[in-house]
């Protein structure tokens, strides 16, 4: 089969939309692509399956519209695969009827955490044929295929129409080992497109792994994630290492981002950290995660320094603790301080990810949150952050709370893209995006920049300083009251 994996365009005025791999969509003034690992595993499965593989990212690829669909019907393809958020579900819809309309044969598949919460409402929107549901929709695009193509019986969690009616096969599973997936055919997704324009990177070029899925806390109610992956599995630490040498022999990357929603500690990150010395590959690369708070002592920190480990991503969310227990984060405030002090003293670079508008946090509670930001920053705990406003999305355990005491003030999914509050809050929208302005304008404090003036010492540092400064602009424009 001739398979189209498709992150078709969205020309808005809102920005560049970060789509795959993000498990809370935004827009960005500033253009970002990061690299759909998923999508990436699907299309060299059926490559190696021996399917030709069309790797049509449009957004990073920058096409119009237009060109996009020209490539679309010069092609041919007999299926057109696209990874779908809530805030875009409709223009994809849209994009699907024109799909059909200029290629009435091509089958037209869905995918992501939107669709797996609410897998019959496509149907009912525009004339997708395949709805695959959780996370491992790279093996499920896999049997799909086979399905079409030889006859294979079709797994779990796949929906379809049959006779006018919309069918399924029953709920996703997660019992595909990890393990036996192969690496990345990095030509066919063309993962250049993605090594520059990508603020966790310090180092060019740089790339993406994702050595588990997703999350092995997963149990943020916010978390649009969880919904795809309920249960952690993660491959061997001997197989990320395997990648990681591969990258930097084949490709010569500087720095890799594992995108694992928290990186796997304990027995594996010290087998992995070691290995990491041994095969010498610290001196080569440096690396990125996500992590969590309260999950490593201050000797594992250093570890993490001696492996080639730089940038560790936190999700703090909150300055309040009640915001903090009801979001089920398991951490305290205290640890966010904490941890970000003792991964500093290790000498790495703390993110912290930050969201206001929460409908039971007062103005002086989201105030506290920015005075937070600001401390961290003023001491050098923290290097960087990321603001946004809190989006209930289908699927998670804050949408059914939202639904059920009446607190969405839409149902329109064009407006949950982070840019403006979609929850009744005792805090207005104006005053939201304000604050989420003042969170980035802790850049700007005299004490934050004279720390990172005298802490460059390479052109990598001076280039990243200047891209981080262009980042922050586009962000204070992202969250602008003048709409």
């Amino acid at each position: 089969m001739k398979v189209s994996i498709s992150f078709p365009p969205i020309e808005s005025g809102k920005g560049i939309p970060l789509l795959s791999q993000n498990r809370q969509f935004q827009w960005f003034n500033n253009p970002t692509y990061i690299y759909p690992m998923v999508p990436a595993y699907a299309a060299t499965l059926l490559k190696n399956d021996g399917h030709q593989v069309l790797w049509h990212d449009a957004i990073a690829q920058e096409l119009t519209f237009a060109e996009y669909m020209d490539r679309l019907s010069r092609e041919k393809p007999d299926m057109v695969v696209i990874e779908t958020k809530t805030p875009v579900v409709k223009t994809h819809w849209r994009t699907i009827e024109a799909i059909k309309e200029s290629l009435p044969e091509t089958k037209v598949v869905m995918v992501g955490d939107h669709v797996t919460a609410l897998p019959e409402e496509s149907f009912h929107k525009c004339p997708v044929d395949y709805v695959l549901t959780g996370g491992d929709y790279d093996f499920l695009l896999l049997n799909l295929c086979r399905h079409l193509s030889q006859g294979e019986e079709l797994e779990p969690g796949i929906w379809y129409r049959e006779k006018g009616a919309v069918k399924n096969t029953g709920r996703f599973r997660q019992d595909h080992d990890l393990n036996h997936l192969p690496f990345i055919d990095r030509e066919l997704t063309q993962w250049w497109l993605y090594s520059t324009h990508n603020g966790n990177f310090k180092r060019l070029p740089g790339t993406y792994t994702m050595v588990g899925r997703d999350c092995w806390w997963h149990r943020c109610t916010f978390c649009s994630w969880t919904t795809l992956y309920p249960r952690f599995r993660v491959r061997k630490p001997e197989s990320l290492l395997d990648e990681i040498g591969m990258l930097l022999d084949r490709f010569r990357v500087r720095e890799v981002f594992d995108d694992t929603g928290t990186f796997p500690v304990g027995k594996w990150l010290e087998t992995f950290c070691r290995g990491m010395i041994e095969r010498g590959y610290n001196r080569r690369v440096t690396l990125g995660c996500n992590l969590r708070f309260q999950a490593l002592d201050q000797e594992q920190y250093h570890l993490m320094k001696k492996a080639g480990f730089r940038y560790l991503l936190f999700g703090l969310e909150s300055a309040s603790q009640k915001t903090l227990d009801r979001l089920n984060k398991g951490i305290r405030v205290s640890d966010v301080i904490e941890g970000c002090q003792m991964a500093a003293q290790a000498g790495l670079e703390p993110h912290v990810t930050i969201m206001l508008g929460y409908p039971w946090e007062t103005r002086a509670d989201a105030e506290a949150t920015v005075a937070l930001a600001r401390y961290l920053f003023e001491k050098g705990y923290a290097t960087t952050l990321q603001a946004t406003i809190v989006i209930p999305y289908p699927g998670t355990v804050l949408f059914a709370e939202c639904s059920q005491k009446g607190w969405l003030t839409t149902d329109d999914w064009d407006d949950y893209d982070m840019r403006q509050p979609v929850m009744k809050a005792a805090v207005g929208p104006d005053e939201i995006r304000k604050l989420t302005q003042d969170l980035y304008k802790v850049f700007f404090s005299p004490r934050y920049i004279l720390r990172r003036v005298t802490r460059i010492r390479s052109l990598d540092d001076l280039s990243f300083g200047v891209r981080g400064i262009k980042a922050v602009l586009g962000h204070l424009k992202d969250f602008s009251t003048q709409r």
